[in-house]
């Protein structure tokens, strides 16, 4: 997907892309590195450089990035007596190794723009700023470690660090945040750069869907140049899938869209994109004025304000912002008149015609639309559909002969070194005597506390219970359920459960997971209670099924009878399929399946879990722009599955003959899985008489002495289609959104046929919003223009 991501991102306006470099995905093993594949470093900056941008080489090592461990491999945590991202010896050590290992394969090709490359910047360390107090002393030493120890590696570009208001010379301090037009650097030396703009937030499993309208998105930006920028980064821009065991968090979910402009599954997400993408060449006009000057700054009114840049050549533009949350405002500068809406910035590339305003849209809108095809539907196999599935069971407790034995608790991750999300606990016990050990009546209670992010209880072969925990693994999780029990052996078999290491926080690397106990069985007979924690317990790392390679589908222990197992927890299932027709991004949807994880054709989708249902709170229908944002300010999907599609890339898939194969947990029905692709929909504009003009009239305007008009502007997102129909169009006070259009109590007659007239059969049209065109329906009334068309 790299080249027409890349691709995309350049016809946004971008000029550099950022990229991570995933310490745990290029050392797996301790000195054996991976380059291969989606791992490529290389080629995909070689593919950045081709398409004639340039590159932030975000090396770290720790990155953060809601990704497993923070990006550090689970190897290190084992060498003795190292300490993370502190002043030790031994991390040092490694830390040094790998980036200089990545320093010199960059310097080999070439890569570094002191070398001709497309790298213009490479980072050290991430965010350590946010919580090197909980390091003490030893936090500022380790900083100038790590200024020093990067410098000396003399890449021939400057390095930053984000977050680090004491960043030493030469290290260049940046911010990240939602907002970063207030920050400043730590000298007057040092250019003022914004390493990450949240363009939205993570999901969550169990959390909520965020959102971060376009308007303020592209209000914060402005913002960042209006005071004095030099560069800024959209974190993310595409922010793409979190494939296999790769999330961390715990709890981040597959999905990993965070709302940007290109969404995860490659798609541009209009209007963002577009928006944005105006934004960009509003702030390139001003770019000669910018890089010469800094602004200077006059109050308009109350929390009104114009900056501006003027050389001593007569270059001047100007940035007008009104950063009230209630009234839109009018303000005089130089001599005219302007009007500013709540929250918005206008662009004045010449100090006098408002080429954009960072709260007037006027990119198109798509909606996505899902086309949903059963598996059945992508099959030629006939009869029952359950025939076309076969299944394994996964054994409860321990099957595999290299289990060990202990008699505590052990920690889950000092056990498993993250090989695999499971580990068993299996205790056998002998209960003396034939009166049940019960009381009033009452079943006894099995009591488990873990630091496991889920957890699931098997008493004599059944599963008695499953409990889950939060997002902070700090959280204890604690599963209370009653269990029959009667004389006899007594066989409990706890499967404990990561769902991502801990990718953040002070000493995140020792807060460990699994069950730390106590474990007991309250109620019993006479009310005592047994705590089991000190027992001899049985331990197996991971899943047998893992071991026998039943992920990619090879494996001959596949049963195939007419009754498929739904239901029931751990099982593995496994089907073949046809890839949906067409091109357009496919993904699964899961929604009828537990919790667990999915392969197609031996490559992991990632982990799935839709009965983690968000909270029935929290969410808006709809979302003012107006004001700070935070991550949940404009939230929807409450009360449903966190995440219930799961991204299949076309370039996994074959014309037929694929292999699925799920894990499930806690029970499912797979039969009821579908596929659904996902494209372009209807498409709308709203534009109004206030609205700028197009930005690409600006130069004909400057040079002809001109005022365009506002414009809007339509066209399919697939090369191959037409715009087909027209669902509304309304010339003067039409209300509503992209799918729920109405007209106002003024309309021109005439707007749907004159719409019709200059779109139907074209792939882009672009319609004046203006009386000119549609004639005026009531005159001293602002009007706007507002259609929704369809394109096959």
């Amino acid at each position: 997907m790299w080249p027409d991501l890349i691709q995309k991102s350049k016809e946004g306006g971008l000029d550099v892309i950022e990229t991570y470099v995933f310490w745990n995905l290029h050392e797996p093993i301790r000195n054996q590195y991976d380059f291969q594949g989606r791992n490529d470093l290389v080629k995909f900056i070689k593919l950045v450089g081709e398409a004639g941008l340039y590159l932030h080489l975000r090396i770290g090592p720790y990155v953060c990035a809601e990704w497993n461990y923070g990006g550090f491999p689970v190897w290190l945590h084992f060498i003795p007596g190292i300490q993370f991202r502190t002043d030790n010896g031994p991390f040092k050590i490694e830390m040094q190794r790998f980036t200089t290992k990545i320093v010199e394969l960059m310097k080999q090709e070439k890569l570094y723009a002191s070398q001709g490359g497309p790298i213009i910047l490479s980072q050290i360390e991430n965010e350590y700023g946010n919580i090197q107090s909980g390091y003490g002393s030893a936090a500022k030493s380790y900083i100038n470690w790590s200024a020093s120890m990067a410098t000396s590696l003399d890449t021939g570009v400057p390095w930053v660090m984000c977050q680090q208001a004491d960043a030493p010379e030469p290290i260049i301090n940046t911010c990240n945040g939602f907002y970063c037009d207030q920050f400043t650097p730590n000298s007057n030396k040092k250019p003022k750069m914004w390493t990450e703009n949240w363009s939205g937030w993570f999901l969550s499993f169990g959390g909520a869907v965020p959102h971060r309208p376009v308007e303020d998105l592209a209000f914060a930006v402005a913002r960042f140049f209006q005071r004095g920028g030099t560069f800024q980064n959209y974190y993310m821009y595409h922010g793409g899938t979190n494939f296999g065991r790769s999330t961390g968090g715990p709890f981040i979910a597959t999905s990993y869209d965070y709302d940007a402009p290109i969404d995860e599954y490659g798609l541009v997400r209009q209007p963002k994109w577009g928006h944005l993408k105006d934004l960009h060449k509003a702030i390139k006009l001003c770019e000669e004025a910018l890089i010469a000057t800094d602004p200077t700054s006059t109050s308009l009114g109350s929390n009104l304000e114009a900056h501006v840049y003027k050389t001593d050549s007569g270059v001047c533009s100007a940035f007008l912002a009104n950063v009230g949350t209630q009234s839109d405002a009018t303000v005089s500068f130089n001599g005219n008149s302007y009007h500013l809406p709540a929250w918005s910035v206008s662009i004045l590339p010449d100090c006098k015609n408002v080429v954009f305003n960072t709260a007037k849209v006027n990119s198109q809108v798509v909606n996505a639309k899902l086309t949903r095809q059963s598996l059945e539907e992508t099959s030629d196999s006939s009869g029952a559909f359950s025939s076309g599935w076969s299944w394994v069971d996964e054994p409860v407790g321990i099957s595999k002969s290299n289990a060990i034995t202990k008699p505590r608790l052990l920690e889950q991750i000092n056990t498993t070194a993250d090989v695999s999300d499971y580990l068993w606990y299996s205790l056998s016990a002998q209960i003396q005597g034939t009166k049940p050990l019960l009381q009033d009546g009452t079943k006894p209670v099995i009591h488990v506390e873990s630091l496991g992010h889920a957890l699931h209880a098997f008493v004599n072969g059944e599963l008695a219970g499953s409990a889950t925990g939060e997002s902070s693994s700090k959280r204890m999780l604690t599963l209370e359920k009653p269990v029959t029990l009667a004389p006899g052996k007594l066989t409990i078999d706890l499967l404990s459960l990561t769902v991502g290491l801990q990718n953040y926080g002070a000493f995140f690397d020792t807060w460990g997971a699994g069950i730390t106990g106590p474990v007991t069985l309250k109620g019993l007979k006479n009310g005592s209670t047994i705590d089991l924690s000190s027992y001899q317990w049985t331990y197996q790392i991971g899943l047998k099924g893992e071991d026998s390679g039943l992920s990619d589908g090879s494996s001959t222990q596949w049963i195939t009878l007419p009754s498929l197992p739904k239901e029931q927890p751990l099982k593995w299932y496994k089907t073949s399929f046809d890839a949906p027709s067409g091109n357009d991004p496919i993904a699964l949807d899961l929604t009828t399946m537990g919790k667990g994880e999915a392969w197609v054709n031996g490559q992991s989708i990632g982990r799935y879990w839709p009965t983690y249902k968000s909270p029935q709170s929290g969410c808006t229908d709809v979302c003012n722009y107006k004001g700070s944002y935070s991550s949940t300010k404009c939230q929807t999907n409450c009360g449903k599955s966190s995440q219930t599609l799961y991204h299949i890339p076309r370039s996994w898939v074959k014309p037929n003959g694929n292999v699925l194969v799920l894990f499930e947990e806690i029970g499912g029905d797979p039969t009821q899985i579908s596929f659904a692709t996902r494209s372009a929909g209807s498409l709308c504009s709203h534009v109004s008489e206030s609205h700028p003009p197009p930005l690409y009239t600006w130069e004909s305007d400057v040079k002809l002495g001109r005022r365009s008009e506002p414009t809007i502007t339509l066209e399919c997102s697939s090369p191959d289609q037409v715009i087909s129909s027209i669902k509304f169009a309304s010339f003067g006070t039409p209300s509503g959104t992209c799918g729920s259009f109405k007209h106002g109590r003024c309309s021109s007659l005439s707007a749907l046929s004159i719409v019709q007239e200059a779109c139907i059969g074209s792939k882009s049209c672009s319609i004046r919003v203006s009386n000119s065109t549609f004639g005026n329906p009531c005159k001293g009334v602002p009007k706007s223009l507002a259609v929704e068309a369809i394109c096959t």
